[in-house]
């Protein structure tokens, strides 16, 4: 279970460290993709799996399913989690996403997204500001 948020840096090669308590659930690979909202989203292999298979069975005579599926699998990367707890961002990936040196990795149960600092903060502000009004038009999930 991928929770919480975690702010690292990016070195000069593209590394990113993962944070410690998501180690052992991302240690099978994980896949890096395009983002909404400007992030990039970060898989444990095993639910990638599970995604791409629900984006192969859209039907392709739909411009929005063709579209959606391009974005995420032509933009999408495997990566390892190396001897020291980094995953290789691709240079397109954080170009996409504005990522720069600081970058921050949220926790959203069974993906992470990984987001610029600055990014994060604003989105987060907004968000934020939005609360109660979002928390009222998801009544029904019963929370």
């Amino acid at each position: 279970m991928l929770l919480g948020e975690y702010q690292h840096s990016i070195d000069d090669k593209g590394r990113l460290a993962v944070p410690a308590k998501f180690r052992k659930s991302l240690a099978g690979g994980v896949v890096v993709t395009k983002g909404a909202e400007g992030c990039l989203y970060l898989y444990p292999l095993e639910e990638w799996t599970k995604f791409a298979e629900k984006l192969a069975k859209l039907p392709i005579n739909r411009a929005d399913s063709r579209a959606y599926s391009r974005l995420m699998l032509a933009g999408a990367s495997n990566a390892e989690i190396d001897s020291q707890g980094r995953i290789l961002i691709p240079d397109y990936l954080r170009n996409y996403a504005g990522i720069q040196i600081k970058a921050v990795i949220v926790g959203l149960y069974n993906r992470a997204e990984i987001w610029d600092e600055e990014r994060w903060q604003q989105y987060r502000v907004k968000v934020e500001g939005e609360g109660d009004e979002i928390s009222e038009r998801l009544g029904e999930l019963g929370t």
